[in-house]
């Protein structure tokens, strides 16, 4: 798995009444694959995991991985409620042809860090693909902390931790820490110029459903230590991405899905549709 790069955690299509939308899933699929991203992140919290039935899920993932597999890198979200429930969907992503995994703590139970890493460690003794921790709390209530990283990664199968926190004190924590042979990858949409600053290699990034040819043009110019080119690439995105991150995200990306050319459906409940007043002026700020 190369987790270099842009990874887009796909939004998934639905049609006019709520239904998957497998054709429209083929087409974004290969264009994200078109604009230059290095792998793709499905059935992740930008895709609305949470609303699609265990048949759903299998779909998209087949689909996704049919078009792309030795293309790009491809990475499954398994995050459950339960431990048993994502090492069932580690397996099924490695049956799918999958070649790595992201998964959070599980939601709502509120787990503590000796909990968090049991959790970790016992998906990992049971699958053989690379892990990607997701540190984000808050969406998950708990957070991943630094001792519990610090830990994890020494596991051979747990090879990164996307940092969605939001402090960026704790990513430059985290990436000075230098642990052998893990990363960390940037999970803030507004921090990417950052974390690259600092030796990140990678972002995964619900934004790049809308900007995927952008980001990485951002990537590569840090790459080559362009700075005030990549400063000007992210100042260009910076008012979308930051109307992304102040509210109705999953509803943004796929309103803006490629500059609001791919039609790609609405979100599914419990998230509520936007007004025709907050879809204009967001598909506003993509015209740059």
């Amino acid at each position: 798995m190369n987790l270099h790069g842009i990874l887009v955690p796909m939004v998934t299509p639905f049609s006019a009444d709520k239904q998957l939308d497998l054709p429209a899933l083929e087409q974004i699929t290969e264009a994200f694959i078109e604009k230059g991203v290095s792998g793709l992140v499905v059935c992740g919290t930008t895709g609305e995991y949470y609303t699609l039935s265990e048949a759903e899920r299998e779909l998209v993932l087949k689909t996704v991985a049919t078009l792309a597999k030795g293309r790009v890198s491809l990475v499954a979200g398994i995050n459950d409620l339960s431990t048993e429930g994502a090492i069932q969907r580690a397996k099924q992503a490695e049956q799918l042809g999958y070649e790595g995994l992201m998964l959070a703590p599980p939601a709502y139970s509120l787990p503590s860090q000796e909990g968090i890493i049991a959790h970790y460690e016992e998906v990992a003794k049971n699958t053989s693909l690379p892990i990607i921790m997701y540190n984000f709390p808050a969406r998950i209530g708990v957070e991943i902390e630094f001792d519990t990283v610090a830990h994890l990664s020494k596991n051979p199968r747990i090879v990164a931790i996307k940092e969605s926190s939001g402090d960026f004190s704790r990513a430059l924590r985290l990436m000075q820490a230098n642990f052998k042979d893990f990363e960390v990858v940037c999970g803030c949409d507004d921090q990417p110029v950052d974390f690259f600053f600092w030796g990140a290699k990678s972002w995964i990034s619900g934004a790049a459903n809308v900007l995927p040819e952008e980001q990485v043009a951002l990537f590569n110019a840090s790459q080559e230590g362009d700075w005030t080119k990549a400063r000007g690439i992210m100042t260009k995105m910076y008012p979308a991405i930051q109307s992304m991150e102040s509210g109705n995200y999953n509803q943004k990306a796929k309103l803006g899905c490629l500059k609001g050319q791919a039609k790609v459906g609405t979100v599914r409940l419990p998230l509520a549709q936007m007004s025709d007043a907050e879809q204009r002026d967001f598909l506003s700020l993509l015209n740059f």
